[in-house]
Parts: structure tokens; C-alpha cells; sequence
């Protein structure tokens, strides 16, 4: 295995070391983790492609130089190399930094792939206790259904309540660790950043980092595992909508008038005396064709005709009387008589008790 010195053997003047391409990679994945910005924002987009450009430049000097065999324990790795182990890691945790909902589910699968990888490979050098997590296939869930797996609406099998137990007491060992882990690294950053720390003090930094990110790897992959299963639902609701025959358009409503209101408004009619049936511009119009309107004298003659009548009427009462008629005369005398012996309104007898 090649050292340290020997990896960083660069001149000045070539392209960028190992050591600082990696050093850019990790401190662009501080500052992004720690950002209070927007993670959609372009000025975080930009430093999270940048980072993932120096990773992966890295990873591939790393490939090149054949750091790491699985042939030999990780006490035979030197302590310069040991934190190059943590690539995969890293540039998956960069992965998923990026935005774009259209290629989430690219995303989020590519830095699956990355974890796996890192926990494969700290796996080969037994860096700590842990199960491979089991991946779930890219079959959709009506497949998965098929081949013997649980339906999340059906009820628990008694196997499935000891896999959910055992992954719920696995979670909480994890998280347990991973403080632990947090605890002890926070301990050792100030002496490894102070550039006091001797050689079995930055290992130690580096072993506890590269333990700590198993944990977070793993606790990665599970929450990835559930995104991806509810993205290929969502992908799969997308097409089947879009695979739908376009429905025609419906045409506008018509108004409508309910039977009994149409059949009670022909008897009992709009619910007042009468529609009107003409204006009154069309009313004037036709009385004065007839000649019945005030200024047309109409009015006049029928009070004269009235007046004639009533003259008439006392005419014929003076000449009887003159004429000695007798039956008037025997009217008259009678109803003098009464009026004699009975008080006015002697007849009235309506409304009395």
C-alpha cells in the first residue's frame, strides 16, 4: 500500500491534491449542513455541486491508487488514508442536498447506492456491529404484493410483529451509539484542531468518524427506502392519469322549472292581481284613438248628459205637483204623518241590543 507522502507527491503547479480535494469535499458539507439559506436556494446548489465535483474527483484518485483491498484488516490501513473511507458517505449525504422534484427519485436512489457502498466496505473492514440493510427492489408494490409480502393495509403476521420489534430495538441502540459517538468526537475535534493530537489521536478521530457515519448511513437508507416506495406510487398515479381518454366537455346547463311550480303557476298565477299587457305610452296611444281623454271633451258631455237627466227628474216632480196628481199627493200627506208621530231614525234597528 502506497503512503501518505507518497499519494500527495504532486507538484504545485498539477491539478489538486487528494488531501485537498477531499478537505474542500468534507468542509462544503459542513457549510451546507449547517446553513441556515434555503436548500433550494442557488448560491447552496452551487456549493453542493461543487462539493460533489471534488468528491467525486477524489473517489476516483482513490480508485486509481487502490487505497483499499479486502484482503487486509483496518489496523493494517495507514491513519492518513482512514478518512478516505468516508467518501461514499459524504458524497452521498451531498446527493441528497440537491433540489429538483422531478429527479427526486434520481436522487434519492443514486445516494442510496453511495451509503450502501460505504457500508459495504467498512463491513469487509468489520469497523463495527451492524446487518446490511436490505434494499428495496425497484418491483412496483402490486409485484411486491405477489411475491409474499405483507400489504401495509393487512394485518401483521405474528413474524412481522418480531421484525418490527427487533428494527425498533435496533433504532433505538443506534441512536444510543451515535451520541455516544457525537460525545466522544466533540471531545477529540478540539485537540485534532488545535494540531496538538499525535498519530494514535487523529486515528482515533477518524475511527470514531467512520463509525458514526454507519449509523448515519443506516438511518439514511431506511428513510430513503420509505421515499422511494411513496415517489413510484406517485409516479405510477401520474401516468395511469395520463393514460385516461381526455372526457368530453360537459355542455352548459339549462335552466329548469320543477312541475309542481310550473303547474301552480298556470292556476294560481305569477302570485299578484295581472302581468301588465301594455305601457303606458301604448294605453294613452289608444284612448286617444278613441277619443276618450280629458282634453278631448269626451268627459264634458257625459257630465252635461247627467245634468239634463237630473233637470228632467224635477221637471216631472213640479208638473205633478202642479197637476194635483193624487197618488203623489196621498205620498206626501203619509209621509208627513209618520214623520209626525216617529223620531228620526226610528227604523234604524241594525246594531242595537
Amino acid at each position: 500500500m502506497a503512503e501518505c507522502e507518497n499519494i500527495n507527491d504532486v507538484s504545485d503547479a498539477g491539478p489538486p491534491k487528494l488531501s485537498e480535494l477531499m478537505d474542500r469535499g468534507w468542509k462544503i458539507f459542513e457549510d451546507v449542513d449547517s446553513t441556515s439559506e434555503p436548500l433550494g436556494s442557488n448560491a447552496v446548489q452551487v456549493k453542493v455541486r461543487r462539493g460533489i465535483s471534488a468528491l467525486e474527483e477524489a473517489s476516483r484518485m482513490v480508485a486509481q491508487l487502490e487505497l483499499f483491498s479486502r484482503n487486509e484488516e483496518l489496523e493494517e490501513v495507514a491513519t492518513a488514508d482512514l478518512r478516505y473511507l468516508l467518501l461514499p458517505a459524504l458524497l452521498g449525504a451531498l446527493t441528497m442536498k440537491q433540489s429538483g422534484r422531478d429527479k427526486r427519485l434520481e436522487i434519492v436512489q443514486t445516494a442510496r447506492a453511495y451509503f450502501v457502498d460505504y457500508l459495504k466496505r467498512c463491513k469487509e473492514y468489520n469497523v463495527s456491529q451492524f446487518e446490511l440493510p436490505k434494499v428495496t427492489s425497484d418491483s412496483s408494490p402490486d409485484e411486491a404484493s405477489e411475491n409474499g409480502l405483507c400489504s401495509a393495509r393487512a394485518a401483521p403476521c405474528p413474524s412481522d410483529l418480531v421484525s418490527m420489534a427487533a428494527q425498533r430495538q435496533a433504532k433505538i441502540e443506534r441512536y444510543r451509539q451515535k451520541k455516544e459517538l457525537e460525545a466522544r468526537l466533540s471531545d477529540i475535534q478540539r485537540a485534532v484542531d488545535s494540531g496538538q493530537a499525535d498519530d494514535e489521536i487523529i486515528r482515533d478521530y477518524y475511527l470514531l468518524n467512520v463509525r458514526r457515519w454507519v449509523t448515519v448511513c443506516l438511518e439514511e437508507i431506511e428513510s430513503i427506502n420509505q421515499e422511494v416506495e411513496i415517489l413510484k406510487r406517485m409516479d405510477g398515479l401520474k401516468q395511469g392519469a395520463a393514460k385516461q381518454p381526455a372526457q368530453p366537455a360537459r355542455p352548459p346547463m339549462k335552466p329548469f322549472i320543477l312541475t309542481k311550480d310550473a303547474v301552480q303557476a298556470q292556476v294560481f298565477g305569477a302570485g299578484y292581481p295581472s302581468l301588465p299587457t301594455m305601457t303606458v305610452d301604448d294605453w294613452y296611444e289608444q284612448h286617444r284613438k278613441h277619443g276618450a281623454l280629458p282634453d278631448q271633451g269626451i268627459p264634458s258631455r257625459v257630465s252635461a248628459e247627467d245634468t239634463d237627466a237630473n233637470e228632467r227628474e224635477e221637471e216631472e216632480k213640479e208638473r205633478k205637483a202642479e197637476n194635483d196628481d193624487e197618488e203623489s199627493l196621498l205620498k206626501a200627506r203619509n209621509w208627513d204623518d209618520w214623520k209626525d208621530t216617529h223620531r228620526r231614525g226610528y227604523g234604524n234597528r241594525q246594531n242595537m241590543g
